[in-house]
């Protein structure tokens, strides 16, 4: 995360919240929060990070590009199995702290590394006690064999 950004800070909150340059709130590590959603349905794909470098790779080029935190790394979504997402919108949130990209899926549509559509594919029992909740499959089956796709991890 070592490159220059190629975009600017706003001067007050009025150009941040109202203005029309992109000057985008990295946090501390140096990444904004991105969410992928389907550009068709709005069904919600992934959630991800993005440091400045995969911001403008992903305004350059038309297709997602991440930061892996696990990883320390730019990535490219879909450059290893497939699964790219090309950006038809990219949109900012009020204070620019975070964004979102509107996207196609390539390859069998699958968004997550789990071969799954989305990675939102199990949800929470609302009203009981937080210390007691489990999840609930919510019927997203795999579509592809992440072994086979991304190797075996061991």
């Amino acid at each position: 995360m070592t490159s220059p950004s190629p975009f600017g800070t706003a001067a007050d909150t009025h150009e941040l919240e109202e203005g029309t340059r992109l000057t985008p709130r990295f946090d501390a590590g140096g990444l904004v929060t991105a969410i992928a959603v389907d550009a068709t349905t709005n069904e919600v794909l992934m959630l991800a990070h993005m440091n400045a470098e995969a911001l403008a790779r992903t305004i350059e080029t038309g297709e997602a590009h991440y930061y892996s935190r696990s990883r320390k790394a730019l990535w490219k979504k879909g450059e290893s199995s497939g699964h790219t997402q090309k950006v038809v919108d990219l949109l900012v949130d009020c204070d620019q702290d975070a964004v979102m990209l509107k996207v196609e899926m390539g390859g069998t549509g699958a968004a997550c590394h789990t071969g799954r559509r989305s990675c939102f594919y199990r949800s929470i029992p609302i009203g009981g006690a937080a210390a007691q909740a489990g999840l609930v499959f919510t019927g997203d089956a795999p579509r592809f064999d992440p072994a086979k796709v991304y190797g075996a991890k061991g």
